[in-house]
């Protein structure tokens, strides 16, 4: 996946859109330049932790966990860095102990993503993301589609006719509800001539609860973020039906939505980094310094590298209106499917 803008002069705020999404002609969006950020040397004071607010297994979990690697064995510091899990209700649960009790303390974390902009409109979740403090975009994946290794389909196009056929009797298992999972299933099922509200979607606080679900065969196939998948795939336990990348994704050996006619399935699912509320400025910056050094390091590239993710590295200020964008999309995007009000 390689560097370079996204095509067309299109924005950052373009990168993602509803109706549809209207994403024909996405290119992957490259390293961006860095903001500017602090010095970072000082950072952290203390013990480190970094809230992962699902269960273990999945995206966030991943993220977080490449980022304490990254801090510690790519010598960013030699303070101790913890991971914990808070899951519950597409993160929304985290967010809300992350808001109440961490407020003011720069040693505290946490990942999140366009997931927990849905979960808060599906749940009506009165804690909003920009209660946090936004320190910067991180990455996105890329979705994909699987089945059991053991499964009679083999191929996109016979998931696309077991699904027509039967669209309550095929369950889809993903990520929490309101997820880039779930807007994906939908979209797709509206493609294929299905409506997006008859979609059989059964969700999960995280990908090792949804992987279980798949491999049990108590749901016909899975929609989530390549990485959560692709051990499994290499592993001979699931078959990668097709990627929602608009071009092929090195090394990986499936179609993209896009080819077999999906135009408007390109679909990334991305993931930033908040520190909590009332925290100073010069502490904002700081951490934005010791993130901008960990994203440098050797550890944070090869683990982008083996999970197939792109940088997607945005500073506080284009991160914060970013989200409010995106905000708005989501919002839009899950009326039109019949999941919120």
């Amino acid at each position: 996946m390689g560097g370079g803008g996204l095509q067309g002069g299109m924005s950052r705020g373009d990168f993602l859109r509803a109706g549809g999404l209207g994403l024909t002609g996405l290119a992957l969006l490259g390293a961006a330049g860095c903001g500017g950020g602090g010095g970072g040397s000082d950072y952290p004071d203390g013990d480190l932790e970094i809230m992962a607010p699902a269960a273990p297994g999945g995206g966030w979990d991943q993220t977080a966990r490449a980022m304490q690697m990254a801090f510690t064995d790519g010598g960013v510091t030699e303070e101790n860095v913890e991971v914990y899990n808070v899951d519950g209700a597409g993160g929304t649960v985290g967010l809300a102990q992350f808001v109440n009790d961490e407020a003011g303390d720069p040693n505290q974390l946490m990942v999140m993503g366009e997931v927990m902009v849905g979960a808060i409109h599906m749940n009506d979740s009165p804690v909003q993301i920009l209660q946090a403090t936004p320190i910067a975009g991180l990455v996105t994946e890329w979705e994909a589609f699987v089945v059991p290794s053991d499964s009679k389909i083999r191929t996109f196009d016979q998931m696309v006719d077991a699904f027509k056929k039967d669209p309550g009797g095929f369950a889809f298992a993903g990520g929490s509800a309101g997820s880039t999972d779930q807007v994906l299933a939908g979209l797709f099922a509206r493609e294929v001539g299905v409506e997006p509200a008859d979609v059989n979607y059964v969700a999960h606080s995280g990908g090792g609860e949804a992987n279980a679900a798949i491999l049990s065969g108590s749901v016909a196939a899975g929609v989530s973020g390549l990485a959560e998948f692709i051990d499994l795939v290499e592993a001979g336990k699931m078959r990668l039906l097709a990627v929602s990348s608009d071009d092929r994704i090195d090394g990986v050996d499936a179609p993209t939505l896009k080819e077999l006619g999906y135009e408007d399935l390109v679909v990334p699912n991305w993931r930033g980094v908040m520190a909590p509320p009332d925290i100073e400025e010069e502490d904002r910056q700081a951490i934005l310094g010791a993130v901008e050094k960990m994203r440098a390091t050797p550890e944070w590239k090869k683990t982008l590298k083996q999970n197939n993710w792109t940088d997607f590295f945005m500073p506080p200020e284009e991160f914060t209106s970013y989200i409010k964008e995106e905000n708005e999309r989501i919002a839009k995007l899950l009326a039109e499917m019949g999941l919120t009000q």
